[in-house]
């Protein structure tokens, strides 16, 4: 069992209790709260192979509870849904991809997405599935979705921060026919429920903020549908894509944490935008959250916070290098959604069609004025 097949003690309340309590066990006089990571490959079977535990590949009591509490977080309230952890977001990723789509199908995906997805997108073409692309922004995916299978949506993009209808779009293509799944990563479960929107999916890296402390790797599938999610069990089964016990109790431990950081990063987050509108030297400014982000209207409709990423142009390469080596407070590092603020010029990578002095900068849980001040010198002390 795993996911909200077994009900969780969190029935209600706001973000914050749900965040304490999520995929809590009934309490057990004398036991932890929340137990301790399983490490087990095999468990007790004698007779038939009936029950939940059989083979550590398969179950693990550690997963469920994470599974539970993820679950109670993407879609509270609603039955039916489940959720799967696995080792990454990529494996997440990769599970719904390849447990759904066969040769001959066809795949809509955002051509401004997770750096990674051109290789994914390559290996689906390899196994004959058509891959058509669309940038999220303008709702483009809406015009190459006739005849596909699924539609992938990432929404706030990476690492531009575009916003698409995801409502409009999860309608067009259920009348076409089509699956929806919505990479969650960078909103968390606390800023946008894709489910509640209408998508079959929600996937998510939990190396990012969901876990929020950049100490392991994780990923999770929470969808509404059984056979569905039934066929993305079989592709974790198949490739072993299966996180640690470890890493599933430290996830299950961080989540706790998750309203008290994301609202703190977001609030962060604002602030700083603000503080970059005014300089001079920086174009491109992209925070779903200001009021005049291109995105903001639509986001305000879907999110209820905007993430903790802010994206932004310097004149050059060599500025944005410059930039980067000023900063005392943010680290030069790629991911994002930590509690130690991260930046990185995106274009050191390739992949991405951005320019060279492109920086997402992923905003931690520093005083905001603390974490501004060093900002704003940097910039002053990058200057040519």
């Amino acid at each position: 069992m795993s996911g909200t097949d077994t009900p969780g003690r969190c029935a209600g309340g706001g973000d914050g209790t749900r965040a304490v309590r999520a995929g809590l066990p009934e309490p057990v006089k004398h036991e932890p709260t929340l137990p301790g990571p399983v490490f087990a490959a095999h468990f007790h079977l004698p007779g038939d192979p009936t029950g939940p535990y059989t083979y550590g590949r398969d179950e693990n009591p550690t997963w469920t509870l994470l599974e539970r509490a993820v679950g109670e977080l993407e879609a509270p309230g609603q039955d039916g849904t489940e959720t799967l952890v696995f080792a990454s977001g990529m494996a997440a990723i990769s599970s719904v991809l390849f447990s759904q789509l066969r040769a001959g199908d066809t795949v809509v995906l955002p051509s401004d997405g997770y750096q990674v997805l051109p290789l994914v997108r390559a290996q689906l073409e390899a196994y004959g599935i058509e891959v058509r692309t669309a940038p999220t922004g303008g709702n483009a995916q809406l015009g190459v979705l006739d005849g596909a299978k699924l539609l992938w949506i990432e929404s706030p993009s990476n690492p531009g921060l575009d916003v698409c209808d995801i409502r409009g779009l999860v309608e067009a293509a259920h009348t076409r026919g089509a699956l929806v799944a919505v990479d969650n990563t960078l909103a968390t479960p606390l800023g946008q429920r894709p489910l509640e929107l209408g998508a079959d999916f929600s996937v998510a890296s939990g190396t990012k903020q969901l876990t929020g402390h950049g100490d392991l790797l994780l990923g999770y599938v929470t969808g509404r549908d059984a056979a569905t999610m039934t066929a993305v069990r079989r592709w974790r089964k198949i490739v072993g894509a299966i996180p640690g016990p470890m890493e599933a109790w430290l996830a299950h431990r961080s989540i706790s944490t998750l309203h008290l950081r994301v609202d703190r990063q977001n609030a962060s987050a604002l602030a700083l935008a603000e503080a970059l509108r005014e300089r001079p030297e920086v174009t491109g400014l992209r925070y779903p959250g200001l009021p005049d982000d291109p995105s903001h209207k639509i986001a305000s409709q879907q999110m209820r916070r905007f993430g903790c990423v802010v994206s932004f142009t310097l004149p050059t390469r060599a500025r944005a290098d410059r930039f980067l080596d000023a900063l005392r407070l943010v680290d030069d590092a790629t991911s994002f959604g930590g509690v130690r603020s991260t930046a990185e010029r995106r274009g050191r990578w390739g992949g991405d069609a951005v320019p060279e002095g492109f920086v997402r900068l992923s905003v931690g849980a520093e005083d905001p004025e603390d974490l501004v001040a060093d900002v704003l010198r940097a910039l002053e002390e990058s200057a040519d």
